[in-house]
């Protein structure tokens, strides 16, 4: 079995400045309910079911390391969540890892809202010189699900094109 928590978004794109405290609440409260919560119940809601040895997929964000308010704090605490997750599923032989994607040209992400200027930025961001795509986050998901990723957990798996590096 394998579980991809891929709901969420960044729900900035939808808020208008806030006027007062209680808008900016309910604006962090948007994005952390879709990016956190939304994963947190379906995964509590799904473990008993999943079967030994499967996995568990949750899609992050460059962001996470990055800023981005709202949405980024909530994509790094998915990563954090992720950690409590691996460990207690860990003695079924069930994974669990967050996939964190840089810039994905091919997506509807950015709501067709993207300049070309920080379009191309974010591309010049990458080693290899291009967006990511689709494919290749979904190859990245295919391979945490394999059997080849069967000793792999707690991980954030960063496919942003060389954008962010580890050590």
């Amino acid at each position: 079995d394998v579980l991809v928590n891929n709901a969420g978004g960044n729900r900035d794109f939808d808020a208008s400045e806030p006027g007062d405290l209680a808008a900016l609440a309910d604006q962090w409260r948007a994005n952390f309910d879709a990016n956190v919560l939304t994963a947190v119940l379906v995964t509590e809601a799904l473990s008993d079911r999943l079967a030994d040895g499967g996995a568990v997929v949750s899609i992050g964000s460059i962001a996470a390391e990055r800023g981005a308010e709202s949405y980024g704090a909530s994509k790094a605490a998915l990563a954090t969540w992720n950690l409590s997750r691996a460990a207690e599923l860990g003695g079924r032989g069930i994974t669990a890892n967050v996939v964190a994607p840089g810039y994905v040209g091919e997506t509807e992400f950015f709501r067709d809202t993207l300049a070309d200027e920080r379009r191309s930025r974010l591309i010049g961001e990458t080693a290899i010189g291009r967006p990511g795509t689709p494919e290749d986050v979904a190859a990245t998901i295919h391979f945490l699900a394999s059997p080849g990723a069967r000793h792999i957990t707690g991980q954030v798996v960063r496919v942003n094109g060389g954008a962010s590096t580890t050590r």
